[in-house]
């Protein structure tokens, strides 16, 4: 009963008309970090406050393990705001992202410390001005009352617009198609700094990949081309969709840990290389917890059969991508990781059929790589080197394809 009057309140005051009549509700609304705020009140209150320039539909529901409270945001614009501009500092309510989820909608992630439900959710609209004020009371429930009001709501029309995947182009015919994942995005930023986010980088950085592939006669298909948010499972999805030869998921991390620096290529397996490979894998693998998604259906049996499945034909297959492109970057200079080969459980190269590498083409941690990164000659040349190696890989995988198969 609480999860359905969550949802139900939240679509209703989304929707409230007392002075929407006189607004376009299709138009982006701005948020005004002047008036959102977290703060903490008496007996266990948190009040979350979002100002818009104008009202917006929205939902809000709860998420378990860990706990989240989620708000999605019809057309509204978070260009400039920063968390600490409305999280001043860590409380009941320990941390806030936002950013876009899906195209025309935004979503926000408030990590709780405890459980707490919504208690008043509003966003009454002025009438002078136009601008709304998204209000959300949260109070403190026990664990079990918090459990059975958290999970996803399933509304057909809400569902539509932000779990429908994009849907991949079936190749006409036997051609080579490569996967390009471009990793975080939308809600996801992926690592920052100095202004500088992975999700944008590794965006530019796909696209020139992709132009440079079609330009030799490949096939390629996007996970994502914009900046929006793609489940970690949608994109190992849309490369079989697309019938997809090899996935490589292409990202700019920051590590502290573990000599972070020059270009790293990972591989499938259960036991992490190092430390450090085992850490970066645990956080990307949170990529979906980050971007308020509900996991409690996942079958980690499942993942555990398609583990043992990839080290059958794929493997080999994967680790001779893995050197093929470490040899090509190399070759023009790299620079590389002193261990440029590393292997651990990243969640997007569990494909069972579809030989799959996660390349970390430098990493936002280091001062060299980050200047590297930041050069459109230096990104001009990785890119170049890393078609290469792709073409040579297939002309090799083809020449062993009949001896692998006897």
């Amino acid at each position: 009963m609480i999860r359905t009057f969550i949802l139900a309140l939240g679509l209703l005051t989304g929707l409230s008309v007392q002075p929407a009549q006189a607004q376009d509700l299709s138009v982006l609304a701005r948020v005004d970090p002047e008036r959102s705020q977290v703060s903490e009140g008496w007996f266990g209150a948190t009040t979350l406050n979002i100002g818009l320039s104008q009202g917006v539909p929205f939902r809000v529901f709860l998420l378990d393990d860990p706990a989240r409270l989620v708000v999605d945001f019809k057309e509204a614009d978070w260009t400039g705001i920063r968390p600490e501009m409305i999280l001043a500092e860590p409380g009941r309510i320990n941390a806030v992202r936002f950013g876009a989820f899906r195209t025309g909608w935004s979503r926000l992630v408030a990590d709780l410390t405890e459980p707490m439900i919504p208690e008043e959710i509003a966003m009454p609209i002025d009438e002078a001005s136009g601008t709304a004020q998204l209000e959300i009371v949260l109070q403190k429930a026990d664990a079990a009352t918090f459990a059975a009001a958290a999970g996803a709501p399933v509304d057909p029309t809400w569902a539509a617009a932000l779990t429908s995947a994009p849907q991949a182009t079936m190749p006409e015919d036997d051609r080579f198609v490569v996967a390009l994942d471009p990793g975080h995005g939308g809600i996801d930023p992926g690592a920052e700094r100095d202004e500088v986010a992975e999700k944008d980088l590794m965006l530019s950085f796909a696209r020139s990949l992709r132009d440079m592939l079609l330009r030799n006669d490949v096939d390629v298909v996007m996970t994502r081309d914009e900046d929006v948010f793609v489940a970690l499972e949608t994109r190992v999805a849309l490369a079989h969709q697309a019938r997809a030869d090899i996935f490589i998921s292409i990202h700019a991390d920051s590590l502290s840990q573990g000599g972070a620096r020059g270009a790293t290529v990972y591989t499938l397996s259960k036991e992490a290389s190092d430390a450090a490979t085992a850490h970066l894998a645990a956080r990307h693998n949170r990529a979906d917890i980050i971007a308020g998604a509900d996991l409690t259906g996942s079958d980690d049996e499942v993942a555990g059969v398609l583990l043992d499945l990839a080290r059958q034909e794929t493997e080999p297959r994967s680790k001779s991508l893995a050197r093929i492109l470490i040899e090509g970057m190399a070759e023009v200079g790299g620079p590389m990781n002193a261990r440029p080969k590393r292997q651990a459980g990243f969640s997007v190269l569990k494909s069972a059929d579809i030989p799959s590498v996660l390349v970390e083409v430098g990493f936002l941690s280091s001062d060299r790589d980050l200047k590297n990164l930041r050069d459109p000659v230096w990104r001009s040349v990785m890119v170049g080197a890393m078609a290469d190696a792709i073409l040579r890989w297939r002309d090799q995988d083809a020449t062993r394809a009949p001896l692998v198969r006897q």
